[in-house]
């Protein structure tokens, strides 16, 4: 709103009041249709020149005073001219800011800098007349100066002079808006625009080209905020402390890294193009597509293999040695079957299990059983539906020595390591470690495990297993939730005096297991086979003695085996050469004693007679007999390996088929079918068939060992 003019001062009749109005005084409030000047509205703050001579020193000439270091210039230095170009951008601006880049997670230089510079900055109060808060602000004050109006005007504190200017001032100014109004309408008709409706309230027109003379030195930027949230980026903590030989170490082991590197890049140059073609093929078969069809291409791989072997297949269900109706109940070894594993043919097999649900699957480890060349070790499932490649494949980093499947839970395997500790396997899960594996901490062995076998669950309903180690211990494992723990259950000590230790310390000398078996009906006996060729007869009850001791062999024992009938009677074979037969009631000898002219690595009973067994040798040879058929020798003494240098290791029979598995020691498992002869069923005197039965097969082995016992000791 503009300011008027200052008004004089007059005296009214009332009284004598002077009002001053100077500049910067605001403007006269419209109170009831007149503009008055209130006497004690508000003081001038114009500064008055006294009396005093005060005015007199802006007069007087000011004289310049020359400093005494100030530089004497020429005229023409003084009117030489420096040039100098003004430019927008600021000389104090930095150049080198940078900041973190949350996409690229480092910090970059930024290219954009600010040059602006802001030398007046000035918030002013001034708000526009129309807007909300000039409404208000009318409203507030213009009810506060009513009231104070008045209230003077009852007090006669205002003169009636100042009353008339007001109504004067007031039709002045209802005249200019009038014609502002007309002159308005004139313009509009101009513009063939239709004029406002007449009537009513006479409010004045809003103008909206009310321009007002502003002036600004520099042009104020507006400011603009701009905000994102993100997460922040991951952070850890770490301290190390970093010493010479820790640094040393680790250039070492660089440099180790880079040495593999270039030894395989300089392999895999020599290598033909043929296997760089298979690898490059079985790299494009190995995709995410594969394991969607995996179970049908299993059947598919068995149906092709069964194509491939069908002569094989052919012979395992319907081929029968005719010749052996000519032959004196000697018997053969059909070979159908070769297993082997390309990563595991430079291992030795090591053990031979069958499953004890699926008659057709059977697990091989593999070890070394050379002290000087220990590696690794793999344990390996086949079938006999697919003998080209195995099942399961599982890798370890020593040597499994031994294997057994739990009776009950047929997805259960028990091993034992070259390492000394044992480990449970669990086939059905996919990762490639055992789920459960002794440590150092958890009582695990000294010297190689030699063998394990699972027992009956104890009184908790825990399952556990045994084994068999050459430190001397005979421990018991039992599956905790997810923890193995062990109890001894009887250390094989020698009958040498005890040794002196250190500091006087008393040391018994301990023998050293290599195998063991339980008895198949007493629950708590069991036998364990040394390398000092002893057979001690054990108790679980028992841990401090043996019941009883065999001195069976003058080699180490590789293999105790009870009859699967005859609850009597047991076999054991030696690195002596020799295969004997015991009664653990008998304590005058073994029944009977077979050398078979090398070490013998494995003997087994066969599960469909008493009287059967077979046995494998170092020099590659499979030994059946029948001890009903002729007690002296084999009625079947067959060479299964290639090579002669081959020694096989390990044989099993199969519970259901009549066939046998026989592993050397390159890797290879061949699977035998037994002939007729072998597995001939014992006729009377009439030539009729006998009964087979648990009862008829202990009545047969007591027959033979009528013959052997001694007169005094028959009736034992």
């Amino acid at each position: 709103m503009p300011v008027k003019a200052p008004a004089k001062s007059k005296q009214g009749g009332g009284g004598t009041s002077s009002l001053k109005v100077g500049k910067g005084r605001p403007p006269r409030v419209s109170m009831g249709g007149a503009k008055v000047a209130l006497k004690d509205d508000i003081r001038d703050d114009v500064t008055e020149i006294g009396e005093g001579g005060h005015g007199e020193e802006w007069m007087q000439t000011k004289s310049l005073i020359k400093p005494d270091d100030q530089l004497d210039l020429s005229e023409g230095e003084l009117k030489e001219e420096f040039t100098r170009i003004l430019t927008a951008n600021n000389p104090h601006a930095p150049q080198n800011i940078v900041r973190y880049n949350f996409k690229d997670r480092s910090f970059k230089q930024t290219s954009h800098v600010d040059q602006l510079a802001i030398h007046f900055s000035l918030d002013g109060n001034m708000i526009h007349k129309d807007s909300d808060e000039a409404r208000r602000q009318k409203a507030k004050y213009g009810a506060a100066e009513k009231y104070l109006f008045t209230k003077r005007m009852k007090s006669g504190a205002v003169s009636d002079q100042a009353i008339s200017e007001a109504e004067e001032e007031k039709k002045d100014e209802e005249g200019e808006e009038k014609a502002e109004v007309e002159e308005g309408a004139d313009k509009r008709d101009e513009e063939s625009t239709p004029a406002p409706p007449k009537g009513g309230d006479n409010k004045k027109l809003t103008n909206q080209f009310n321009y007002s003379e502003r002036a600004s030195q520099t042009y104020n930027n507006p400011y603009r905020e701009r905000a994102t949230q993100t997460e922040p980026p991951p952070r850890a903590n770490f301290s190390a402390t970093g010493n010479q030989w820790e640094i040393y170490d680790a250039y070492k082991e660089d440099q180790e890294k880079q040495e593999k590197a270039k030894e395989k890049k300089q392999t895999s140059s020599k290598k033909e193009e043929g296997t760089v073609k298979k690898k490059l093929t079985a790299m494009e078969t190995q995709t995410d597509d594969v394991s969607r069809i995996s179970h049908a291409a299993k059947i598919v791989e068995r149906m092709v293999n069964q194509n491939t072997f069908d002569d094989v297949s052919q012979d395992f269900k319907y081929w029968e040695d005719v010749s052996d109706e000519y032959r004196d109940s000697e018997g053969t070894l059909l070979p159908l079957w070769k297993f082997s594993y390309d990563k595991a043919k430079r291992l030795a097999v090591t053990s031979l299990c069958w499953n004890p649900k699926y008659r057709d699957l059977f697990i091989v480890t593999h070890g070394s059983y050379d002290f000087m060349k220990q590696s690794r070790g793999m344990l390996l499932c086949y079938t006999m539906k697919n003998p080209s490649y195995p099942e399961y494949v599982y890798p370890t980093t020593s040597g499994v020595m031994c294997v057994d499947v739990h009776p009950e839970h047929p997805y259960l395997v028990a091993v034992g390591f070259y390492d000394g500790s044992v480990g449970v396997y669990n086939v059905t899960n996919k990762d490639n470690k055992p789920i459960y594996q002794s440590t150092a901490k958890t009582g695990k062995h000294t010297d190689p495990v030699w063998q394990v076998a699972w027992q009956k669950d104890d009184l908790d309903n825990n399952l556990n297993f045994f084994s068999v180690s050459s430190d001397g211990r005979v421990v018991a494992w039992t599956l905790v939730k997810n923890e193995l723990t062990y109890t001894d259950v009887i250390q094989l000590k020698l009958d040498e005096a005890p040794q002196e230790g250190p500091e006087g310390t008393q040391l018994t000398p301990l023998g050293c297991g290599t195998c063991f078996d339980f008895h198949k009906q007493t629950d708590y006996l069991f036998l364990v086979g040394t390398e000092e060729g002893k057979i001690h007869k054990c108790s679980k009850a028992y841990s401090s003695q043996f019941l009883d001791t065999f001195d069976a062999h003058h080699m180490a024992v590789y293999k105790v085996h009870w009859n699967y009938y005859h609850p009597k009677i047991f076999i054991s074979c030696s690195a002596d050469w020799t295969v004997k037969i015991w009664d653990h009631t008998y304590k005058n000898g073994a029944m009977f004693t077979f050398d078979l002219g090398s070490s013998v690595g494995d003997v087994a009973w066969a599960p469909y007679s008493s009287t059967i067994f077979a046995a494998v040798t170092a020099d590659g040879k499979v030994h059946v007999f029948d001890l009903s058929i002729n007690k002296y020798e084999p009625i079947c003494e067959q060479a299964v390996v290639q090579k002669k240098k081959t020694k096989l290791t390990h044989i099993t029979f199969n519970p259901n088929h009549p066939i046998v598995l026989v592993g050397d020691d390159r890797g290879y498992v061949t699977s035998l079918k037994l002939s007729p002869n072998l597995r001939k069923v014992p006729k009377d005197k009439k030539g009729q068939e006998l009964q087979r039965g648990p009862e008829q097969e202990i009545a047969k082995m007591d027959k033979l060992l009528a013959l052997v016992r001694e007169p005094s000791n028959k009736d034992n």
